[in-house]
């Protein structure tokens, strides 16, 4: 049997430029790119460093070939150009690259030089922000200067890449600090700018004679393989023979407290939050920080950690609205919160209602105010002192204390800004969103058994036919979306608001058709603009209902 596969390498240089130049595509069988922001920061973090990020697959196109290619997400168009390659596996790493690099989708990336000339760590300087944000804060050289931030999207950018921006900021820095400037961040191009431009990945690519069966084959077996190596497997190995037992501990911990369980928490986030509580020394829960830990932290914190997090988690069910994973807005957020809720033992007796409510403030404030969008593992250890003391009696923290929220931002919020997006669901839950089909007020068992979801209020159906505003962003807005139960999705259609709502109001009643309206913060006058088909007079409506309730519960 003749041989049908031939390994080499490429770099990622070249990769991104033949996405962009059409000559490298996908099947149109993939799945969608389906990449959170903060995962496409982690793995510039890690090819920044220089390490793997694993192998890509891809097959040559032959004309006639018989899988049709699509683009890239954010690349241009085939237009009808017969790309070269398709990617069979990697195309959610490379979607994300091109993105970063390429300045395409909806968010930006940057690091903050100055963050590492000061000596802080990586991780602490690769960030993101929305497009729109991006421009604003950084949109010029002479904005990007002042906070030496360098565009990712430049370093293969046309110019000269990095040394060309380099040259520009200088001329527009103090001319007594340039010389030093600019043997500094010379010095940050080779420890981990260099690493991009001269990053390969390994490839391995499939001869166009190989058959569709044997490409289905291989397809389906590389999307059920591949399971990483994580940190908590590496202490587990690491501490058995110090008898202490990682996996008996995790397997007690889910028993004594289900809740840990319904909400799909990962370990990984349990050992952050013990290595905050138990450090000898400054707290801190990075990556190094969590494998570096000893076997007696685990001993001390691993009971009062996972108490810690069933009491937060119970909080966040209970009072904020978030009652199931899907809904929670960061995952990050638990370590910092769980370890200062373990510092104060048992969440009982008359300081309970005190800590509930600066909990809960804390939480609102750190989704609407996007306190984990950067450098998630520093704003834990910061936030993990800071709510410490305040619920000790001390000050308020600052993502508290400095909060600030602009309501615009909910224009922009679509389901691919997960925080504010899922914040925003939950404050609906939170109001005591009720069923569309039934008026009953929505539980964690009805979501999963009538399989209730986020959904459009003005169908995009409705909207293109009607040809009335739609650009991807309001139509998708979270100000257009709220939880509708499937069936009631189903006869929604394609309809308009008044003709649809009409028949829920005659099911339901006036009274009980206005408190479901109202438990969904939607405006409900019978002249308003929801019941009149006012698509851009019912965003601005609700962006007003929605934003007073992030106040309400922020302040």
């Amino acid at each position: 049997m003749s041989r049908i596969f031939y390994p080499s390498s490429e770099k990622l240089k070249f990769l991104l430029a033949s996405i962009h130049n059409r000559e490298v595509a996908l099947p149109d069988f993939q799945r969608d790119f389906v990449w959170e922001p903060r995962e496409t920061e982690e793995l510039l973090e890690s090819i920044l460093q220089n390490f793997p990020a694993g192998t890509l697959l891809r097959i040559k196109n032959s004309a006639g070939f018989y899988f049709a290619p699509r683009e890239f997400a954010g690349a241009p168009e085939l237009d009808g150009h017969t790309p070269s390659y398709l990617i069979l596996d990697g195309q959610q790493r490379l979607t994300s690259l091109y993105q970063a690099l390429h300045g395409a989708g909806s968010h930006r990336y940057f690091m903050d030089l100055q963050i590492l000339v000061d000596g802080k760590d990586l991780e602490d300087s690769v960030f993101y922000a929305r497009k729109g944000d991006a421009k604003q804060q950084f949109g010029t050289v002479a904005k990007q200067a002042t906070t030496l931030t360098f565009p990712l999207e430049r370093v293969f950018g046309d110019g000269g890449g990095f040394e060309d921006w380099l040259d520009q900021v200088l001329d527009l820095r103090d001319g007594k600090d340039r010389k030093d400037l600019k043997q500094a961040v010379r010095a940050l191009r080779k420890e981990w700018i260099q690493n991009l431009e001269d990053y390969e990945f390994p490839v391995v690519t499939l001869s166009d004679d190989t058959s569709a069966e044997a490409v289905c084959t291989i397809f389906e077996t590389l999307n059920r393989t591949g399971v990483k190596l994580s940190v908590f497997d590496l202490l587990t190995a690491r501490f058995w023979p110090e008898n202490v037992k990682l996996r008996d501990l995790w397997d007690k911990a889910r028993a004594e407290h289900a809740i840990i369980t319904d909400f799909e928490v990962e370990p990984y986030y349990l050992l952050q939050a013990i290595a905050l509580a138990t450090a000898k020394g400054a707290p801190s829960c990075k990556r190094k920080d969590v494998l570096s830990m000893k076997p007696d932290q685990i001993r001390k914190g691993w009971s009062d950690i996972a108490r810690g997090f069933a009491d937060v988690l119970q909080l966040l069910r209970d009072d904020c609205g978030v009652m199931l994973p899907g809904w929670l807005p960061y995952n990050t957020i638990l370590s910092p919160a769980a370890a200062a809720m373990a510092s104060i033992g048992s969440l009982t007796g008359p300081r309970q209602a005190t800590v509930r409510d600066k909990f809960k403030r804390w939480f609102w404030c750190s989704v609407f105010g996007q306190a984990y969008e950067k450098a998630p593992n520093s704003q834990a250890i910061k936030d993990y002192g800071e709510l410490k003391a305040w619920f000790s009696g001390g000050e308020a923290p600052e993502t508290v204390d400095q909060f600030a929220f602009k309501p615009d931002l909910l224009k922009e919020t679509t389901p691919r800004q997960r925080a504010v997006y899922r914040g925003v669901i939950a404050l609906i839950l939170r109001n005591g969103a009720r069923d569309f089909h039934t008026g009953k007020r929505i539980t964690a068992s009805m979501v999963l058994e009538q399989k209730i979801d986020d959904h459009h209020v003005f169908p995009r159906g409705f909207l293109v036919d009607k040809k009335i505003r739609v650009n991807g962003v309001m139509g998708d807005c979270v100000l257009n979306r709220t939880l509708i139960d499937k069936a009631t999705n189903i006869r929604i259609g394609k309809r308009a608001p008044s003709d649809y709502l009409s028949e829920v109001d005659g099911e339901l009643g006036r009274s009980k058709f206005e408190t479901l309206l109202d438990s969904h913060l939607l405006p409900k006058q019978e002249s308003g603009p929801l019941l009149t088909d006012d698509f851009e007079g019912f965003v601005q409506a609700r962006q007003e209902l929605i934003s007073a309730q992030v106040v309400s519960v922020t302040s």
